[in-house]
């Protein structure tokens, strides 16, 4: 098992070790689709962080959001929202407008731009993903498509 791994493990209560081995997979897993979409990213805008392109993925499920929204889905303030918010509506990625219902809120949802970066972004990261599957052997794919709709589906 990788350091890291164990680290984080022995904070826990006693894992199995079929557990311990599945986490420290996982880990790696992640590790490895934090950097394909980190370069999915890079070569589209060297300008847009992975915590601002978290708040276009989330804007992207949703369609529009409020800030407080954002917040929670982020798990931080609603200030720290903000600042990013106004950074990417720099960016022109994002459009922000009053709620015709609640005047004192606002209602934040992707741009065009920001609509055409999420797709280019889906479209590298799937073309990268394409090329890492080849690396398999194909009777495998079922087998990987499955273990990961499982780890989806228990993630919610």
């Amino acid at each position: 098992m990788h350091e890291q791994a164990t680290e984080v493990l022995s904070d826990l209560p006693a894992v199995p070790r079929a557990q311990a081995e599945v986490v420290d997979a996982v880990l790696a897993a992640n590790r490895l689709f934090v950097a394909v979409a980190s370069r999915a990213l890079a070569g589209i805008r060297q300008d847009v962080t992975m915590p601002q392109f978290r708040v276009l993925v989330l804007l992207g499920q949703a369609g529009q959001m409020t800030v407080a929204q954002l917040a929670a889905d982020l798990e931080v303030v609603p200030s720290t929202v903000t600042r990013m918010c106004d950074r990417l509506l720099a960016k022109r990625l994002i459009s922000r407008r009053i709620d015709r219902q609640d005047r004192r809120r606002a209602v934040l949802a992707l741009s065009a731009v920001g609509e055409q970066l999420l797709a280019e972004s889906t479209r590298r990261r799937a073309a990268e993903i394409t090329r890492l599957l080849a690396a398999i052997p194909a009777d495998e794919h079922a087998r990987v498509a499955e273990a990961l709709r499982t780890l989806v589906a228990a993630g919610g």
